[in-house]
């Protein structure tokens, strides 16, 4: 399994804008085959920062997932959104139970 996590901060006045492109990325991609589970979230503590995570069953449909017609749409969405602090990263996992 592939895991994506990442983080950007939004700025001040853009959150509208950029929940609406992240809604119909997240709606779009979450159809994808191999997509495992694709969201975005608002940190609790720091209003401004975006939190990402992704799960891909392979690193094939990761890179399916980045020629899809949807992320050309996003990563224009985005760069009049202006994230500021971008970073994203791919890990290779064997996903194991914790016991709680």
């Amino acid at each position: 399994m592939i895991i994506v996590e990442g983080s950007a901060r939004i700025p001040e006045g853009a959150w509208d804008q950029a929940t609406a492109a992240m809604e119909t990325m997240i709606k779009a991609s979450r159809e994808e085959a191999g997509c495992i589970e694709y969201a975005y979230s608002r940190d609790l503590i720091d209003p401004n920062l975006l939190r990402i995570i992704e799960r891909w069953k392979d690193k094939a449909a990761l890179v399916s997932h980045f020629a899809e017609p949807h992320m050309a749409v996003f990563r224009a969405a985005l760069a009049e959104v202006g994230p500021q602090d971008l970073q994203v990263r791919m890990y290779e996992a064997e996903p194991e139970p914790l016991p709680l």
